[in-house]
């Protein structure tokens, strides 16, 4: 008996390179050391409260959006950008707020981890991961809107990664 994939597309269809590109970013931004260091100096220490706040920030609103993203999906939670055949399009939840929460989730802690360092090595991987997201987000808004015609009306009122932001023009 054939195991059903949920998709329509055949392997190498779904954007499984884009999986792999990333983790490729996760695991560089993990493993990376932070550039400069300035562990030692007085600056990182002067500017604990600020470097603590970015990532308290980051990491409970990227935990909000990322919980809530993945609650509000959990039907059609897949880690390709190609949707499920049997998906819906979800607008409610934290997908009233912004068309791809998973993917400000991540930029969001990795952004305040970037301030919480002063790493410009890891702010340069946060920056190329939100290139790619941007890229990503797209080919997923191109097959969304294949399937749910709707979703044009969802990308004009509703920003991309941050609230008000990246609406969809026309």
């Amino acid at each position: 008996m054939e195991k059903k994939s949920g998709y329509s597309r055949p392997f190498g269809k779904r954007g499984e390179h884009l999986v792999l590109i990333q983790l490729a970013l996760v695991i560089l931004f993990i493993s990376l050391p932070a550039w400069p260091d300035l562990r030692d100096t007085t600056l990182f220490s002067q500017l604990e409260l600020l470097r603590r706040a970015a990532l308290a920030i980051g990491m409970i609103s990227g935990t909000i959006l990322g919980i809530g993203g993945s609650i509000g999906i959990r039907r059609y939670l897949t880690p390709f950008p190609y949707p499920v055949d049997s998906n819906r399009l979800v607008d409610t939840g934290v997908y009233a707020l912004v068309r791809h929460p998973l993917y400000t989730a991540q930029l969001l802690v990795a952004t305040g981890w970037s301030i919480h360092e002063i790493s410009l090595s890891h702010l340069l991987v946060a920056i190329v991961a939100t290139i790619f997201f941007h890229f990503k987000a797209s080919k997923e808004e191109a097959w969304l809107t294949e399937k749910h015609p709707e979703y044009r009306e969802y990308a004009r009122k509703v920003g991309k990664f941050l609230p008000g932001t990246g609406k969809k023009k026309q």
